[in-house]
């Protein structure tokens, strides 16, 4: 007859428990094992500063600018304005368009207002390369017409003025000519047609437009 003593009882017992916790610790290191990975980093080390450009295009007078009104027009007047259009950002225009919004009488706006007779304000641009001089209107340089002599009603929708680029910083020196086309009207008795162009005001805002150079891609 075998004896066996208690502390062998417990002994035998704990075997059991002592392998499952031994096997769970390899499978846990297995695991981890599975699940690592090695890895590598490149950085350069002055950072690579990048900016954006700026178009800005603005308008000054180079003497009778916008600014001076044009008073007692008579028909066959023309009118000389001269003005000085900067592409001053950093970035290259296109596309140079005018635009007059006109506002006050009809008859100054829109042939045939009235009278099928009646002539609206014509404006036509020319562009000088250097300044114009504003006390004579003349150009040191060769003139260059951009726009032909146009109703005021056409120019609510902008007119293009130059069709390729605007160098950045470059000038368009501009001479913008406003004319009141020949007419013949008769004023009786002191009393002015009823379809007139005689005594009427039209209020002239000029806008314009350029817009950035053709997106490029370079390698450089």
């Amino acid at each position: 007859m075998t004896v066996v003593r208690p502390e062998q009882r417990r002994k035998s017992a704990w075997r059991p428990l002592a392998v499952a916790a031994s096997g769970a610790a390899v499978l846990v290191a297995v695991g981890a094992g599975v699940w690592a990975t090695l890895s590598a980093q490149a950085v350069n080390t002055t950072p690579e500063q990048v900016t954006s450009g700026t178009l800005k295009l603005t308008l000054a007078n180079n003497g009778a600018g916008f600014g001076q009104s044009v008073s007692n027009l008579a028909p066959g007047d023309v009118v000389n304005r001269f003005v000085t259009l900067t592409n001053g950002g950093t970035l290259d225009g296109q596309a140079l368009t005018m635009q007059v919004a006109a506002t006050g009488s009809a008859a100054l706006i829109t042939d045939g207002t009235g009278s099928s007779t009646t002539k609206a304000l014509r404006v036509a641009v020319d562009s000088c390369p250097t300044a114009w001089a504003p006390t004579t209107g003349t150009c040191s340089g060769t003139v260059t017409n951009l726009l032909a002599a146009t109703p005021l009603s056409a120019l609510s929708t902008a007119a293009t003025l130059v069709s390729g680029s605007v160098t950045a910083g470059a000038n368009e020196y501009l001479r913008v000519q406003l004319t009141l086309p020949d007419q013949n009207e008769t004023t009786v008795n002191g009393t002015l047609p009823a379809s007139t162009i005689q005594g009427l005001t039209a209020n002239l805002t000029y806008t314009f437009t350029e817009t950035q150079r053709t997106a490029t891609t370079t390698n450089s």
